[in-house]
């Protein structure tokens, strides 16, 4: 057996062998031992050769020997590490599961598409949005797939929906705990694991039902597969990278993607094996990546269009238009035909656009930072050093081939992130919450090695390790004080702990490494101590913030298409469910009773409110929306929409109310839409006519809409999937959601909608009652003709406070 340099073990001739040269500092014990499978071994001859006994024996050893593994973890693991794992993962279970059927069916679009999933075999695997298959969601169906499975065993509920979401992040912590493990200590695992876990967007997501959730386990597998196969250069792990980001394409296209150029760079420069072999994997890799991702493109492409749903979020009915316009191109250049908004460039530069300002300090503002800024100072200063201490290593060197695979998917989805000029929310940001994480336990737990050198290289890791808790500390005090009257003494003690523990850990470093006079806590027990003391308490500064924001989001109902994480902030222009265009959150969230409000003056004209045609000027200076209502948020209307309201009014139950014609909405919510506001706890329509969240839907309208229902193929129509997705959950029978998410979708066409109508499969239409048929400002679009004409010809039924359109009784007279 040789053991090469750089990790990898070749079976040579068993007898006799080599001497074995000193182990790789950098590789642990374990790793580098040969395992039981590798032990080369001698055909037996003769009367030797019937040995299954033995066999049977070994092979008992060698499963107790890993469930021993799992229980107790490595050899060379401290004693506490394997209970602290375990304690890790039953905290962040626990976090993930609390209270998580107060947030309902969260995005009740992709809840929808499971409730139809679960009752369709061919819904479930176009992803449809309803069980009869008129349209799709805008994305690939990989991320429905598990929470249709869950609602076909458990039934339709909230938590039949959010737990796999929120195992998903368990499991995310886990992996990236032994990713991390594998090449650093077992305090290095922990520290990242806990960091993922307690970021705020992350808890925000795995809590959630977007795509993000899976989207970020595959990706953490994908890292960990490359990290694999740079150990040894084994194809299998690379393989299994190719499929990760194959079903991560399946998950949110091309997004999946966008860590594959550097880690494909690293493997191909770092990798145990020769050059050549090196492309040979990769394009092993690739084929395995398109396979995994491109077989279900390929069955949709090729299958009739008449007789599959309409892709949702297309213009023409395609699965690639989708990929490489709305979903792909689209998010970089903001030119997104069918989006909210339009489909124009969206604007970019310091001049922002629909989607706020762009530049290298997107994430760090208002609207963005309490998200995933928390540690990202952090991560990029660990990544320099991290690099640093091995520059010097061999190529193969995999402590280092590490921080280049975090580091380089961190800066490539940073780089992106910060200037895409297309659709952004703020939780997107929980695809940098693993990198982040990553890199900070690996960077603190190198810089901490060097520290116990000595020397003037453990001197200069001492400084680094103090300026990073310094800097972490700093960036809580600023992300803290956007929210001022939240906890406002938090802040406080978050900077000063984190001073503290800097000037220990600055103190205690230099004192042991020598530069300073030696004294009582140069030398023993005492001083050891002391520097424990200092990393605890840099260690609790600077996930206090993160924690603290988390307490708040696990503690807040979330629903609609658009959330954020943590209190109000200052600063940021808010937006329907928790953020829009540019920025930050309209109100605070249920329960925060001191949030500031802000005031913008509401348009005036026709009847005085919400129905003028006038410009409202929002204090502040920005113009306000026509007839709108009152911003909410910090003074000036920061943390309303421009200039106010959408116009009319309505209520946010749990967020604050609205005046019925518009005005201001208690707890810094503006007055929404008849039929609901869009705070982050608020049930009733979303605004925006429910394009952003749905109505709540009362009783006796679902009564009315599940008799006789089974006796069409959609119980009833609406526009936008938001709105369909409410009255389908309300009542398990199919809605069809015209025009898609936005309404924009051309899918049915008048003509089709017409012949559905005609062959009596559409019972009723349901009214958003807002005059924005045609989707996002109305036009003259599919969904505002298909509007138009039923309600030119058919009756109007009036149940409760919803208007329906019975679409098998025309109007008399």
């Amino acid at each position: 057996m040789t053991t090469h340099d750089h990790g990898t073990r070749d079976a040579g001739p068993p007898l006799p062998q080599p001497p074995q040269p000193p182990a790789d500092p950098a590789v642990p014990m374990a790793s580098v031992a040969p395992a039981a499978s590798d032990a080369p071994t001698m055909a037996p001859a003769g009367p030797m050769a019937p040995a299954a006994p033995a066999a049977s024996a070994a092979s008992a050893a060698s499963d107790g020997g890993r469930l021993a593994r799992v229980r107790r973890g490595r050899p060379d693991d401290p004693r506490w590490a394997r209970p602290a794992l375990w304690a890790l993962l039953a905290v962040t279970t626990v976090l993930y599961l609390w209270s998580l059927g107060a947030s309902g069916y969260a995005n009740q679009f992709y809840s929808a598409a499971a409730q139809a999933g679960s009752e369709s075999w061919k819904a479930f695997f176009f992803g449809s949005s309803d069980a009869a298959n008129s349209i799709t969601v805008d994305k690939p169906p990989a991320s429905l797939w598990p929470m249709a499975l869950s609602v076909r065993l458990f039934g339709l509920s909230s938590w039949a929906i959010l737990v796999p979401e929120a195992l998903m992040g368990v499991a995310t912590v886990g992996v990236l705990y032994a990713a991390v493990r594998r090449r650093f200590s077992a305090a290095a695992g922990l520290i990242a694991g806990a960091a993922l876990a307690v970021t705020p967007v992350a808890a925000l997501m795995f809590r959630f039902n977007n795509p993000d959730a899976l989207l970020c386990l595959l990706m953490v597998s994908a890292v960990y597969c490359v990290l694999r196969a740079l150990e040894d250069a084994r194809t299998k792990w690379l393989v299994l990278a190719g499929v990760c980001f194959g079903l991560g394409f399946l998950t949110k296209t091309l997004q999946a993607w966008l860590i594959l150029p550097p880690l494909a760079v690293v493997y191909a420069v770092c990798a145990p094996a020769k050059f050549g072999r090196r492309i040979g994997q990769l394009l092993l890799a690739g084929l395995a990546m398109v396979v995994s991702g491109g077989w279900w493109v390929a069955i949709v492409e090729l299958w009739p269009a008449s007789s599959r749903p309409y892709i949702g979020g297309s213009q023409h009915n395609s699965f690639l238009e989708l990929t490489f316009g709305y979903n792909g191109l689209g998010r970089i250049n903001g030119n997104e035909t069918g989006s909210v908004g339009g489909g124009g460039p969206g604007g970019g530069g310091r001049g922002g656009g629909r989607w706020g300002d762009t530049g290298i300090d997107r994430l760090f503002g208002s609207d963005m930072g309490g998200q995933i800024a928390w540690l990202l100072p952090a991560a990029f200063i660990l990544l320099a050093a991290g690099i640093w201490l091995t520059w010097r290593a061999r190529r193969t060197d995999t402590r280092r081939a590490a921080f280049l695979v975090w580091g380089g998917a961190l800066l490539m989805t940073f780089a992106t992130f910060s200037f895409m000029s297309g659709i952004f929310h703020q939780y997107y940001n929980i695809a940098l919450a693993p990198y982040i994480a990553a890199l900070v336990g690996m960077g603190a737990a190198l810089l901490w090695e060097r520290r116990n050198e000595g020397g003037r290289a453990g001197a200069a890791a001492a400084v680094v390790l103090a300026l990073t808790v310094a800097v972490t500390a700093y960036m809580s005090y600023v992300l803290l004080g956007r929210s001022p009257d939240w906890h406002p003494w938090l802040r406080w003690a978050v900077l000063t702990g984190g001073l503290a523990a800097a000037a220990g850990l600055l103190l205690t470093g230099l004192l042991a490494t020598g530069l300073l006079a030696t004294g009582l806590l140069a030398t023993g027990r005492l001083g050891r101590k002391a520097a424990l003391a200092a990393a605890g308490l840099g260690l609790a500064a600077g996930l206090a913030g993160p924690v603290a924001y988390t307490l708040n989001t696990v503690d807040t109902p979330k629903q609609g298409s658009i959330v954020t994480a943590g209190p109000s902030v200052a600063g940021g222009m808010g937006g329907p469910g928790g953020g829009f265009p540019g920025g930050g959150r309209m109100g605070g969230p249920p329960g925060m009773q001191n949030g500031r409000q802000g005031t913008g003056q509401q348009g005036q004209g026709q009847q005085g409110q919400g129905q003028g045609n006038q410009q409202g000027q929002g204090q502040g200076g920005r113009q306000g929306t026509p007839g709108g209502g009152t911003g909410g948020g910090q003074p000036g209307g920061q943390n309303g929409f421009p200039g106010g309201g959408f116009p009319g009014g309505g209520q946010s139950p749990r967020n604050g109310q609205g005046n019925a014609q518009g005005g201001q909405g208690q707890n810094g919510t503006p007055g929404m839409p008849p039929g609901g506001g869009m705070g982050e706890g608020g049930r009733r329509g979303g605004g925006m006519g429910g394009l952003l969240n749905g109505q709540q839907v009362d009783a006796e309208v679902a009564a009315k809409l599940k008799k006789n229902a089974d006796d069409y193929t959609w119980a009833a129509a609406a526009i936008g999937s938001q709105n369909a997705a409410s009255h389908q959950l309300a009542t398990q029978k199919p809605v069809m959601a015209i025009g898609g998410f936005n309404g924009s979708d051309p899918s049915p066409t008048l003509a089709q909608f017409k012949e559905y109508v005609k062959q009596g499969k559409i019972h009723y239409f349901i009214s958003s009652g807002t005059g924005m048929g045609g989707g996002p400002g109305g036009g003259q679009g599919t969904s505002s003709q298909i509007t138009s004409w039923i309600e030119s010809t058919y009756k109007k039924v009036t149940v409760g406070s919803a208007t329906l359109y019975d679409l098998t009784q025309k109007k008399t007279g």
